[in-house]
């Protein structure tokens, strides 16, 4: 051993994998230098098939395989030859009594269950593919990396070799420490998605102990900002999402590409007819329903056209060729959709510089999942808001109850506004929106941007007047009634809000005052 460098020689290895890709090499590669390898059943089968010398776990240990598999690397013989400190006196002269001889590199994976438990196979079937052995010898090999390699997948093979081959078949206790920092992220991660998918199949939302996992997906260019480091990290769970989705082309996705595409699939999904999306800076900008997607992106670029430019585009149905031509014709960062056709594609494909994702489906908006956000000193942890807008409980205050009409856009806006950061005030009219105030410290200042953006809407559209006969949505109530009359002012018709103001009378009143029909939700949807 090197004193300075900590260099360990590699003279044993334990191999033991589901996952084979790269197997053969690998273990020829550890040929190579010498070193000794030792694997499981189905592993050794697979290496001695491809040529290579190997010994079967149970010559070491002197016990067969027991319990259809579930005992088998369980054995003092491979955890003392792991565990054993090299440079302990006593350690040594143990392993020398038993005959035990000591492993210098240790590479497991671990059972697919995260892969088990996403397809939602029985829960025998997941519970079968609950790893023990493994994550115990990866932890053990990770506690020992003063004299042990650990590897944890085949992206590590590649490494492993190379720093065998830098240091003649032996390792710095550098390179040992940072595998053995990575094999505790991944057997956390892996732990993480048992306890979660016992949390889900029990209904236990807010455990004592909340673990959260996942595997690296890549990593950015930089954070949020330029001076920030960033990457992308993927929980393994089965929600169609702008995380996981397929990246067709154009330039690598940034920090904020990744979560304004995740703020627009997540709101595109919570229509059921045809719809388009636009989210600049993590809000939504504009955002529309129509008989086609190609109607819906009109009628969502028209409501803002001027903050569309550089913007994402969501929508929630397969992509066709006309609808990503009219996309394509003006500057947008990321366009997102469960499915494009080869026309669509081929029309992105003459803007090189467009990212598009494809996600495969929709997410369900209402199924119930765990969300969390970083603070100071821990997480802030709660259920995904599921609630959507149900025009039929909708309570009329006013003297006068809304039209149909007024009550489609009511739903509509009250469902816009739920994605958009608070304080939140939606205009919307047809199925459309044409004016958003959003993020604004009153209430009263939302409804305000979101009739001066309506304004602006109406004459970018060579409208002869301001705007009437509009929708508005609050996501919490007005605690005063000049909330309600800015929305008014601003062309509203009809409001929707959760109600529950020690004012409501006031504001109901204000309403009443100028022939305003209202409703209340009584749920309210901040976002933050």
């Amino acid at each position: 051993m090197d004193a300075d460098a900590g260099l360990v020689s590699i003279r044993r290895a334990l191999i033991s994998v589901s996952d084979k890709t790269g197997l053969a090499g690998f273990a020829a590669g550890l040929a190579g230098f010498g070193v000794e390898i030792a694997a499981s059943g189905g592993t050794a089968a697979a290496l001695a098939e491809a040529g290579i010398a190997v010994r079967e776990v149970e010559d070491l240990t002197g016990s067969p395989e027991m319990l259809d598999g579930r005992v088998k690397t369980l054995h003092p013989a491979l955890h003392g030859g792991i565990l054993a400190r090299r440079g302990h006196a006593g350690d040594m002269a143990a392993l020398e009594a038993r005959g035990i001889a000591p492993i210098d590199l240790v590479a497991v994976d671990l059972y697919p269950f995260e892969e088990a438990a996403a397809r939602g196979e029985s829960p025998e079937d997941c519970i079968e593919r609950i790893d023990v052995g493994g994550p115990a010898l990866i932890r053990a090999a990770a506690k020992n990396h003063a004299g042990v390699v650990v590897a944890t997948g085949p992206e590590d093979y590649a490494e492993i070799l190379a720093a065998l081959a830098a240091s003649g078949g032996a390792t710095r206790a550098d390179f040992r420490a940072r595998l053995a920092a990575s094999a505790y992220a991944r057997t956390a991660a892996y732990d993480a998605a048992v306890a979660r998918w016992f949390a889900h199949r029990l209904d236990l939302p807010f455990p004592r102990h909340v673990a959260f996992g996942g595997r690296r997906a890549r990593t950015m260019r930089y954070g949020e900002n330029p001076h920030q480091e960033a990457a992308l990290y993927l929980d393994g769970a089965d929600r169609p999402s702008a995380a996981a989705a397929r990246q067709l082309q154009g330039k690598a996705l940034g920090y904020n590409n990744v979560a304004d595409a995740d703020a627009a699939f997540e709101l595109a999904a919570e229509f059921d007819r045809p719809a388009a999306v636009v989210v600049k800076h993590a809000n939504p900008c504009g955002a529309a329903v129509a008989d086609g997607l190609r109607a819906a992106w009109a009628r969502a670029l028209a409501g803002d056209p001027v903050s569309a430019f550089g913007g994402v585009v969501a929508v929630n149905r397969r992509l066709d060729g006309a609808t990503a031509r009219a996309i394509a014709e003006i500057f947008v960062e990321v366009v997102i959709a469960p499915a494009l056709d080869e026309e669509a594609r081929a029309a992105f494909a003459a803007k090189p510089a467009v990212r598009v994702l494809e996600a495969g489906a929709m997410p369900d908006p209402g199924a119930p999942e765990l969300v969390a956000r970083s603070v100071a000193g821990g997480l802030l942890v709660q259920d995904r808001d599921a609630g959507r807008p149900d025009s039929a409980a909708f309570r009329v205050v006013t003297r006068r109850a809304p039209t149909p009409a007024e009550t489609a856009d009511l739903a509509f806006a009250f469902t816009v506004a739920k994605h958009v950061k608070s304080n939140a005030v939606v205009l919307a009219r047809e199925g459309a929106t044409v004016g958003i105030g959003a993020g604004q410290a009153s209430r009263v200042e939302a409804a305000r941007l979101a009739g001066a953006g309506a304004a602006e809407a109406a004459r970018a559209s060579g409208a002869a007047g301001l705007p009437a006969g509009l929708a508005a949505a609050s996501d919490a109530f007005f605690p005063f009634a000049d909330g309600l009359v800015a929305a008014a002012e601003a062309g509203a018709s009809a409001v929707v809000q959760p109600g529950g103001s020690v004012r409501d009378a006031e504001v109901i009143a204000a309403a009443d005052a100028r022939g305003l029909a209202m409703v209340f939700t009584g749920s309210r949807h901040f976002r933050h």
